[in-house]
């Protein structure tokens, strides 16, 4: 790399001021900065991108061990499927074969089965009459009219 120092940056900086001259100094130094600030841009951008790469294969191999280790663990499954209904099999051809020490006990009936929301219209009803007034539930229906004449100003009554 290139090595700048401070006296051999003041030596660019006098022999650019004796060729340039002092007038258009100021914006071909303006230019120069916005060059190097656009290829310091375009550095970044290939560092951001060579690593984006470099993850994108790094999360390639990650993907690619925890496909292999799914695939074993399927593997695994069904081969421990296929020993479990293998010896499912043998306990009940020896299940079905009367023995005096072994009995099977099934359950007499299911019992039917219940919504549990089954009684909600009683569940309804033991809630408090005060709270229901407290909490604004009406209680009871009144008509159009009822409700005009219960709500109507005194002044009119």
């Amino acid at each position: 790399m290139i090595d700048l120092g401070i006296s051999k940056l003041v030596m660019i900086g006098a022999v650019a001021l004796i060729v340039i001259g002092p007038e258009k100094l100021p914006r071909v130094a303006r230019t120069v900065g916005a060059l190097i600030g656009k290829a310091q841009r375009y550095v970044s951008d290939v560092k951001a991108e060579v690593s984006r790469s470099m993850e994108l294969d790094e999360l390639k191999r990650i993907k690619e061990t925890v496909v292999s280790a799914a695939k074993d663990v399927g593997q695994s499954v069904q081969t421990s499927a296929a020993d479990f209904e293998k010896t499912w099999a043998e306990a009940t051809s020896t299940a079905s074969e009367p023995s005096s020490d072994y009995q099977i006990n099934l359950p007499e009936a299911v019992p039917e089965y219940r919504h549990p929301k089954k009684n909600w219209r009683l569940k309804q009803g033991a809630t408090p009459n005060w709270f229901k007034a407290r909490a604004g539930v009406r209680t009871k229906a009144l008509s159009g009219a009822a409700r005009v004449a219960r709500f109507r100003p005194s002044k009119f009554n």
